[in-house]
């Protein structure tokens, strides 16, 4: 059986999930892992069975052995790492978003379109169970044409801190971390039509509310209360080419009275939520009615996410399947994100 062998540059929570995978796939073999902590790389290399670890991504890129690698740094080395890696003949798999700014993502895109490597961008919840299921219900033409969407990602008290809340190197604040996975949800549901003009909102009047001590959240290593440079919350309305619309709002910090994650699609034969629970809404024998696929999980899961996401990409790599998440969308997802920061910034709708 042919194998992929794999590297991962980075050691923090996400590239847990990634090694993960990695593990439980019998066509891949994690090879070499890479932090700029040496000692870091040593212990979750020697963690996850891999024979190798570097501190110095070149290294890793160098090396002759290694088929593939996933890069799980910080937002703001995506592109110039995942480029280098191209560069030096690797398939690549890049954790969303691909970079911080829309023309980070045109020179990573040349990169790919010059070379003969997959370039993967990191939309885990596009390969979880309810997708997959709602997708080919999509393809099957059962909810007709696509024609509006909303996604919507909200948190209460939810700013991680530390790097997500410093724009220099995440790009953003809950729209490129979390709005970007609802946002892409229903665009790839939608089919990737291409943006053609956005109207948005950014807000920052709560900060990171770190003065709440009575909710639990997610506090990244080097949390900070004292620093924080990124945006609450945002909102847009976008606009495609084939004239559909998509309405979207994503927060780290709102006075909502509960979190939430919501997702749907509507088209002229049915609609669907995806999140929180897929249901279906169509008609038949003139009656309006909800359908309910029996699936494994209602909402996403995941390690069922990322097993489908790395198996895709390894049989990408291997040539046997078409990447679902590839590198024009990830450049296409960034025009989006710009479009919303630049109208959000100059307040009117603006032409992409």
């Amino acid at each position: 059986m042919q194998q992929v062998k794999i590297g991962v540059v980075g050691t923090g929570g996400i590239a847990g999930c990634h090694l993960k995978a990695y593990q439980g796939n019998p066509r891949a073999e994690l090879l070499a892992v890479c932090d700029i902590n040496a000692d870091r790389a040593t212990s979750v290399a020697k963690q996850w069975g891999a024979a190798r670890s570097y501190s110095d991504p070149a290294e890793l890129f160098a090396d002759p052995d290694v088929d593939a690698v996933s890069i799980c740094t910080w937002n703001n080395t995506h592109a110039e790492l995942a480029a280098a890696a191209i560069e030096a003949g690797k398939h690549v798999l890049v954790e969303k978003p691909m970079s911080r700014t829309y023309a980070e993502a045109q020179k990573l895109e040349d990169v790919v379109n010059a070379h003969d490597r997959i370039l993967q961008i990191g939309f885990v919840r596009r390969h979880s169970a309810n997708c997959r299921v709602l997708k080919s219900f999509i393809d099957a033409g059962e909810l007709g044409d696509l024609y509006y969407g909303k996604a919507s990602c909200i948190r209460r008290v939810g700013n991680p801190g530390g790097w997500f809340a410093n724009k220099a190197i995440s790009g953003g604040g809950p729209l490129i971390d979390i709005g970007v996975h609802v946002i892409d949800l229903a665009w790839y549901l939608m089919g990737n039509p291409r943006v053609t003009s956005v109207s948005a909102n950014t807000y920052e009047k709560l900060g990171n509310r770190s003065n709440i001590t009575t909710m639990p959240r997610y506090k990244v290593a080097d949390y900070d209360p004292t620093l924080n440079d990124v945006e609450d919350m945002a909102n847009a309305m976008i606009r495609f080419e084939n004239g559909a619309s998509l309405m979207m709002d994503a927060s780290f910090s709102l006075h909502a009275t509960e979190d939430s994650l919501t997702v749907s699609v509507y088209g002229d034969k049915g609609g669907a939520d995806l999140e929180p629970k897929l249901q279906i809404a169509t008609e038949k024998h003139e009656t309006v009615l909800n359908v309910t696929p029996r699936i494994g999980f209602d909402t996403f899961n995941l390690d069922d996410g990322f097993n489908h996401e790395i198996e895709n990409f390894v049989a990408a790599c291997l040539g046997e399947a078409e990447s679902i998440a590839p590198v024009w969308q990830g450049a296409e997802m960034m025009k989006i994100l710009d479009a919303v920061y630049v109208s959000a910034a100059e307040g009117k709708e603006i032409q992409v």
